[in-house]
């Protein structure tokens, strides 16, 4: 199936979860693993708005009420983007910016705003439903060309689409940082890294476990960037919004998750670029393996947004420099302030990784920790030891340029 009508990087990949209620912010367990309390007294991502490209955004959960801000969708791109038949994209939404109201999912960026744009992805119904819905090739342009700092890509398909691509280089020249769920085929004949997720400007997201541990859907190899929680999520349960529920796992939520982290620092330091940002966020993540050396299951680590906004760590450095492929990009500006654009097309760009060679971390040991939010330094010594089957897989190591 091709982008346009990919299929979602689904929340949940195993089996049904039982439905949760008035519980539902106790099943968020990253939010203390991430020191969230904490991060929220320095930033909230107030002043960042995402776009979440996806299933549509229901606005009308307790959670998102005053969230979602409609009437910046653009009229070609805005057909019924409120209207989620999955659930999907609202889950995404919540995991961004819901404010928890009502008991609903707190998000880890609650200051923030999402800015919604359905596309065609297969939950779609209906010959009315897919002609009027617009792809994702239109609304990534219409949110390159929108306020939004961030576009959030909760889902995937398994081959390159030149439109798709080419909307992403514009988004890249617009100065938008953009996150995608690599995908949760890891499974199958085919694991590798999904696009857009796969496309050079965009920071491929794995899902990780409460050890630190890779989920064994999640897809691996060239265009993993970062690794975020991403199993025992909660989720809504249908289209209803009547429920919420557990146990839900996928590379969809990692995504939100990480978006989230990247506003809630971009917030912080409305002067930075989208370079920047997600330098400072490679910078810290969770790791026991050289920086140079990204794993092709968990790329540069384990997310840590509370390295950077509780400890001053992570070196934003160049402003107009890409932290991946180290290309030096012309300088634009976009919603928090100048932010960079691409300047050599992506024909010519090296790729998201090239082989290297491959280190086995199985050994690798805990450090202690002294606080909450050290937990994922603890999480990032461990996390090179991927757990498929319920035995240990020695990960293996993707040099990328640079």
């Amino acid at each position: 199936m091709g982008a346009a009508l990919g299929a979602l990087a689904a929340l949940s990949a195993g089996l049904a979860p039982n439905a949760v209620a008035d519980d539902v912010q106790l099943k968020q367990w990253y939010l203390d693993a991430m020191n969230a309390d904490q991060l929220w007294k320095v930033s909230t991502g107030k002043g960042i708005k995402i776009a979440v490209v996806d299933s549509g955004v229901n606005p009308a959960t307790p959670s998102l009420k005053g969230q979602v801000l409609t009437a910046e969708v653009p009229k070609s791109v805005a057909f019924h983007a409120t209207k989620d038949f999955s659930g999907h994209g609202t889950t995404i939404a919540e995991l961004i910016a819901g404010t928890g109201a009502g008991g609903g999912l707190k998000g880890l960026a609650p200051g923030s705003k999402i800015v919604p744009y359905r596309v065609k992805l297969a939950n779609l119904k209906g010959a009315s439903e897919i002609k009027r819905t617009p792809d994702p090739v239109q609304a990534i342009r219409a949110a390159a060309d929108s306020d939004a700092q961030i576009i959030n890509m909760s889902f995937g398909a398994d081959t390159i689409s030149p439109g798709e691509q080419k909307a992403i280089e514009y988004a890249a020249s617009k100065g938008k940082l953009m996150f995608a769920a690599v995908g949760n085929n890891a499974q199958e004949k085919n694991s590798a890294v999904e696009y857009p997720a796969a496309y050079p400007y965009v920071v491929g997201v794995a899902a990780s476990d409460k050890s630190g541990s890779v989920g064994d859907f999640s897809a691996h190899g060239r265009g993993v960037d970062l690794a975020a929680p991403g199993l025992d999520v909660p989720r809504w349960c249908d289209t209803a919004f009547r429920s919420y529920c557990g146990g839900a796992e996928g590379t969809s939520a990692a995504s939100a998750i990480a978006s989230a982290s990247a506003a809630l620092i971009w917030s912080a330091h409305p002067n930075w670029t989208a370079n920047q940002v997600s330098r400072v966020l490679l910078d810290t993540a969770g790791r026991d393996w050289p920086k140079d050396a990204p794993s092709r299951y968990l790329g540069y680590g384990l997310i840590r947004p509370s390295r950077s906004l509780l400890h001053g760590e992570g070196k934003p450095g160049a402003a107009n420099v890409d932290p991946v492929s180290n290309e030096r990009t012309s300088t634009g500006s976009s919603g928090a302030g100048a932010t960079p654009s691409a300047s050599v097309p992506a024909s010519s760009q090296p790729p998201k990784s090239t082989s290297g060679g491959e280190t086995s971390a199985a050994g690798s040991s805990a450090k202690s920790s002294d606080d909450n939010d050290q937990l994922w330094i603890v999480l990032g010594a461990v996390a090179a030891v991927v757990v498929l089957g319920g035995g240990a897989f020695a990960v293996v190591r993707a040099r990328r340029s640079g």
